[in-house]
């Protein structure tokens, strides 16, 4: 593979353009840090009951957080999702709250997800099950995709959303996808349209048999093609056609499979940049 990485290292920083806090307020659940929010959200967060006090905004009671949620869409302050996410202050610890996936980068809080890397070998090399994204998504219409890749929904861990979405997705059957191995977690904060993403993708991947075909099966995916590896590697070198954080999933791939010298300054630079953002950066 070519030594010149630069594109890789596009991919990393296009997904952490958030600097932090960045001239946002810190947003509190409890007495817990939990996410940023901007100050002229201030006067809406004031009126649904949370307090401010200096660069602080908190709501006291973080079980109201999905009322304050729904609240906040009815009066249009973001475009609901109708499906709630579990709220964390820790990922190490069990979450706190729950709200509209919608309204997560409104108020800059953690957010997972799943991604699937659905892998055949085959005699000329290792191939990767892709997919084309809808049109109809809200989100990077039309991008190419990873095989299953989702949100995890609140109350489900990160297998069961896995299954759950590899079945919606590509129709992969359960006993398939238990074969399915955790590989990695992503970590990036990127500033969006929609707000301040903070997001955990939680990596897996998975050998299949090279007579499975996955088939559409929830109107989210065009269609699903089988293509070399070393072609997704210059896809995600050269051009922007995978969804944006699809391809921090692929360099991490790319890395554990020897295409980029995981030994190498770069390669070390690429699995540090995969890490995030964790380490708030100064203004």
């Amino acid at each position: 593979m070519s030594r010149n990485l630069d594109g890789f290292f596009r991919h990393i920083a296009a997904c952490n353009t958030a600097v932090l806090p960045g001239g946002r307020l810190e947003f509190r659940l409890g007495t817990q840090p939990a996410g940023w929010v901007q100050p002229d959200l201030l006067p809406v967060l004031l009126r649904h009951g949370m307090t401010h006090a200096g660069h602080v905004v908190t709501l006291p009671d973080p079980a109201r957080l999905e009322q304050v949620g729904e609240a906040m869409a009815r009066e249009g302050a973001y475009r609901s999702h109708h499906e709630l996410f579990d709220v964390w202050t820790d990922m190490a610890l069990p979450p706190v709250a729950r709200i509209d996936r919608g309204a997560l980068p409104l108020f800059g809080l953690m957010a997972a997800g799943v991604h699937l890397n659905g892998l055949v070998r085959r005699p000329d090399g290792l191939h990767l099950w892709i997919a084309r994204r809808s049109m109809t998504k809200r989100l990077d219409p039309g991008k190419l995709d990873h095989l299953v890749a989702g949100g995890i929904p609140a109350g489900h861990t990160a297998a069961q959303a896995l299954i759950k979405e590899a079945a919606e997705e590509a129709s992969l059957p359960p006993e398939l996808v238990a074969h399915a191995r955790a590989t990695a977690d992503i970590r990036y904060a990127l500033d969006r349209p929609e707000g301040l993403r903070r997001d955990v993708l939680h990596c897996f991947e998975l050998e299949l048999p090279a007579n499975f075909v996955p088939t559409p099966a929830d109107g989210e995916v065009e269609e699903f093609r089988l293509i070399p590896l070393e072609e997704a590697y210059a896809q995600v070198r050269d051009t922007d056609e995978f969804k944006f954080n699809v391809n921090l999933v692929l360099i991490d791939l790319f890395l554990r499979t020897g295409m980029i010298d995981p030994a190498t300054p770069e390669g070390q630079r690429l699995r540090c940049g995969l890490t995030g953002w964790h380490a708030p950066k100064p203004d």
